[in-house]
């Protein structure tokens, strides 16, 4: 919401400027959906020409990740927590082969579906699951351990990271595109060079229109575009760095209260729970 109400705002303040300056709109309408054909095919063109199918369908996803936002909320950040302190009890108390029957049916596991949010989370279930079963299998090295997960969370960031890439390539070649429409408007006025100057004058005001229209949308749409989904990606990253955390902890042997608590502090800012609240939720949970 607040994406599209900056760029209302920005119009508001670009053409309402320029009509408060004496602007006239008549050129602009007249010209500006053919310099948006030129400008936006091109566009859109080139971003086809380097990109594969797989990140183009993987960007247009990215236009929704920007509308909605980030995925993960504080009452996320506490189920989570909420889970893996159930699992790191459930180790510690029962031994690392009680996980077993979780881990490798989680659909059919009470603990997940204590919490379907998560459930229904693949990327989430599979990564607690890969690493409870690597330690059921001893390999209970903490560094080994985080150094893996590291890797594999750096793999996926990049991954998520790719549509904005992508949006940010798009944004740095539309002023050139701009300046083609702009070129090709030229040409088409020295065509017409033996009109009278009122014409003419029209028709370089309408090439001029390629140039403003490729700056406008380069930095007052999706530049802003990709640097949003920049930061959302980098937002819902921190729920995975969680996860790595608190099983981090475990393995070096910590209680699973310091466990979670460790996890707790890798939460962003403004969705960390205090550890009053997480301490309420997990008061609730009863290890089976």
């Amino acid at each position: 919401m607040t994406t599209i109400a900056g760029f209302v705002f920005l119009l508001v303040m670009v053409f309402g400027g320029y009509l408060i300056a004496g602007g006239k709109f008549a050129i602009i309408f007249s010209t500006i959906a053919f310099e948006f054909m030129m400008i936006g095919g091109a566009a859109a063109g080139a971003f086809v020409m380097s990109n594969s199918m797989h990140d183009v369908k993987h960007t247009l996803g990215g236009f929704g990740k920007i509308m909605r936002g980030a995925r993960y909320h504080k009452s996320d950040y506490i189920e989570m927590l909420s889970l893996l302190y159930w699992f790191v009890r459930l180790a510690q108390q029962k031994g690392a082969m009680a996980l077993e029957a979780h881990i490798e049916r989680p659909a059919e596991s009470p603990a997940f579906q204590r919490f379907p949010k998560i459930a229904a989370d693949h990327h989430a279930v599979a990564m607690i699951c890969d690493y409870l079963r690597m330690i059921g299998m001893n390999a209970d090295d903490p560094h080994q351990i985080e150094d893996v997960m590291a890797r594999e969370l750096k793999k996926i960031k990049d991954e998520e990271m790719h549509p904005s890439h992508a949006i940010q390539n798009v944004a740095d070649a539309l002023p050139a595109l701009g300046i083609v429409a702009a070129v090709l408007g030229v040409i088409k006025t020295m065509g017409s060079i033996d009109q009278p100057p009122a014409v003419l004058g029209k028709m370089i005001g309408g090439a001029l229109v390629g140039t403003f229209l490729g700056v406008l949308l380069a930095y007052g749409l999706m530049g802003p575009l990709a640097t949003r989904l920049k930061g959302i990606v980098e937002e819902d990253a921190k729920y995975y760095e969680v996860i790595r955390a608190v099983l981090v902890a475990h393995l070096h042997g910590n209680a699973p209260q310091v466990a979670v608590e460790t996890g707790r502090k890798m939460a962003p800012t403004h969705c960390m729970p205090s550890f009053q609240e997480l301490e309420e939720q997990l008061q609730n949970l009863s290890i089976g």
